[in-house]
C-alpha cells in the first residue's frame, strides 16, 4: 500500500441500495472526481446529516458529547486516515494529539467522519485503496436519474406521513430530501 494520502469530504447521504434500513455516506475526493461509498447505518447517518447541516439539538449528541471532551482536554484531531478495507468494512484511525503525544485510535469511519467535520479536521485515505474502492463520478453521473427517483419518491412519503399525522416521521423525511437535494447543489457547484 503506497504511502501516497487523498483528502475526501462528505458529499453526501443517501438510502442504500445494498441494504435495506442503511445509508451510503459518499465521501468525495477533494480536486478530483472518485468517490467512496461507505454502507453506514440510520443513527450514524443522522449523526452525519447534523454535522452537515450545522444543527444544534437541544441536548448533545453522542459525537458532540466527545468534542467537547476533546476540546476541555485540549486534545486536537489531527486527522482522520481510512487505511484499508477488510471483508467490505473500512478501518479508520484517529490520529489525536495531546500536549506530548501524537495516538492513533481505532474508529469507525462514521465516527471519525463525524468529528473531523466537527473539529474542521481533514478526511484522508491511502491513494491505492481509493483507486480500489472508488467509483468514478461519470459512474455517479449515470445514476443522478435513479437519485431523482428517490427523491420523487421521498416526497410521497412525506405527503402520506403528513396526511397520517406522522410529524416525526415527515421530519426525518424532510431532512433526507434536503440532504439529498443539497448534495446535488454541492455538485452543481464544483
Amino acid at each position: 500500500m503506497s504511502k501516497n494520502v487523498v483528502e475526501l469530504r462528505v458529499r453526501g447521504i443517501s438510502n442504500s441500495r445494498a441494504q435495506a434500513g442503511a445509508y451510503a455516506l459518499i465521501l468525495g475526493e477533494v480536486g478530483g472526481s472518485r468517490s467512496l461509498p461507505i454502507i453506514i447505518g440510520a443513527f450514524e447517518a443522522q449523526s452525519i446529516a447534523v454535522a452537515v447541516r450545522s444543527v444544534a439539538p437541544p441536548r448533545p449528541m453522542t459525537h458532540q458529547l466527545f468534542m467537547t471532551v476533546l476540546e476541555t482536554l485540549q486534545v486536537r484531531l489531527l486527522r482522520v486516515l481510512i487505511y484499508k478495507v477488510e471483508e467490505g468494512v473500512f478501518q479508520t484511525w484517529m490520529y489525536l494529539q495531546t500536549q506530548d503525544n501524537v495516538w492513533h485510535i481505532d474508529a469507525r469511519v462514521s465516527d471519525a467522519v463525524v468529528l473531523a467535520m466537527g473539529l474542521h479536521a481533514p478526511i484522508l485515505i491511502y491513494e491505492d485503496l481509493l483507486d480500489e474502492e472508488c467509483i468514478d463520478a461519470q459512474m455517479l453521473r449515470t445514476t443522478a436519474k435513479s437519485a431523482e427517483n428517490t427523491v420523487e419518491a421521498l416526497h410521497k412519503q412525506l405527503q402520506k406521513a403528513i396526511d397520517e399525522e406522522a410529524y416525526e416521521r415527515a421530519a426525518e423525511i424532510r431532512d433526507q430530501i434536503k440532504l439529498l437535494t443539497q448534495d446535488d447543489a454541492q455538485d452543481g457547484d464544483a
